[in-house]
C-alpha cells in the first residue's frame, strides 16, 4: 500500500487527527542534517519516484475513507528537484481533484507554487516548512532545499490565490534557529505548526560535522529519550513553544505543535484548513 494511515511511530505523542499519508517519491534530495528518514529508508537522500504511482493511487482510492485528509508527504518531499521535469504531482493533484479527495501538501520547495492553477480547484491546504531565515544556517542545515526567501515567496503566492496556507517552523534548534524571525516573515499565514529538535544518532553525527558547538550543547540539553530520539527537557520545550504561540496569538494566527505533548489549537498540523 502507498496510501497508509498516518502515525509511523505509534508513539502516543502524535496529536494529528486521523489522516492518511502518501509519499509520491521515495527519499528526499533536500538532505537536511536533522532528517529522521535516514533511520528507516535506504539511500534516504537519493530521491526516486514511486513506480506505477498513479495506477496504485487509483486502485487504493477505492478503499479509503473520503472524509479523511491525505497528507503529502511525511517521509519525503512531494516537490523534489526532479518534479520540475516529471510533473508527477500535477498528475496526482488532477486525480485528487477529479475524485474530490481532501489533501494537505507538506513541502520545503517553492515548486509547489507552480501548481496554483490546480490547487485553486482542490479541497486542500499547503504547509511549507521554514526552519530559519538565516541563509547561511539554511544552506548548511538543508543543503538541497530552496532558500528560505523562496519558500516565503511561494507561501505568499499561494495565499494571494486563495489557498489556505500554514508554515511549519520545524525543527526549532536552540542556539541555531530563530523561530520568531521566521514567524515575523509570514504573518499572512493561517496557521503555524512548530516542533523542537529531536536528535537521533545518525542525525546527530551529521549535525556535529557542520555545527559542532551547537550539537555539543544540544547533547547536554537533550536528556529525555522517546524511542530512538532525544528530546529537549519538557520545561525548555514548553517555554520555546509558549513564546512562539504567544506571538502567533498577537498576529491572530492559530498555533499547533508536533509530537511535543503541548497544546494545539484547531489542529496540530493545520489540516483543519482543508475545505
Amino acid at each position: 500500500m502507498i496510501i497508509r494511515e498516518f502515525d509511523p511511530w505509534r508513539s502516543g505523542r502524535c496529536t494529528c487527527g486521523v489522516k492518511y499519508s502518501l509519499n509520491p517519491y521515495t527519499g528526499c534530495d533536500h538532505c537536511c542534517l536533522y532528517c529522521y528518514i535516514t533511520a528507516y529508508i535506504k539511500d534516504a537522500f537519493i530521491c526516486r519516484p514511486k513506480p506505477d504511482l498513479i495506477k496504485k493511487i487509483e486502485r487504493e482510492l477505492k478503499r479509503i475513507d473520503r472524509n479523511k485528509v491525505i497528507s503529502m508527504a511525511n517521509s519525503s518531499d512531494p516537490y523534489p528537484q526532479m518534479e520540475r521535469d516529471l510533473k508527477l504531482m500535477r498528475k496526482v493533484l488532477s486525480l485528487f481533484i477529479e475524485q474530490e479527495i481532501k489533501f494537505q501538501i507538506v513541502t520545503k520547495s517553492d515548486i509547489v507554487a507552480r501548481d496554483i492553477d490546480l490547487l485553486k480547484k482542490a479541497k486542500c491546504c499547503v504547509a511549507v516548512t521554514i526552519t530559519t531565515m538565516d541563509e547561511f544556517a539554511a544552506k548548511n542545515l538543508e543543503p538541497g532545499a530552496p532558500s528560505p526567501q523562496k519558500r516565503v515567496d511561494a507561501l505568499r503566492k499561494l495565499k494571494d490565490n486563495g489557498i489556505p496556507v500554514s508554515v511549519r517552523i520545524d525543527p526549532v534548534i536552540p542556539g541555531l534557529t530563530d523561530p520568531l524571525r521566521v514567524l515575523d516573515e509570514v504573518t499572512f499565514v493561517d496557521h503555524v505548526t512548530a516542533s523542537t529538535i529531536k536528535l537521533r544518532p545518525d542525525a546527530m553525527k551529521r549535525m556535529s560535522k557542520r555545527f559542532p558547538d551547537v550539537t555539543k550543547q544540544l547533547q547536554s540539553f537533550c536528556t529525555e529519550k522517546v524511542g530512538n530520539a532525544l528530546y529537549l527537557p519538557e520545561k525548555m520545550r514548553f517555554e520555546l513553544l509558549g513564546i512562539l504561540g504567544k506571538r502567533c496569538h498577537e498576529y491572530g494566527i492559530s498555533f499547533g505543535s508536533c509530537r511535543e505533548g503541548y497544546k494545539s489549537e484547531r489542529s496540530c498540523d493545520g489540516t483543519h484548513l482543508v475545505g
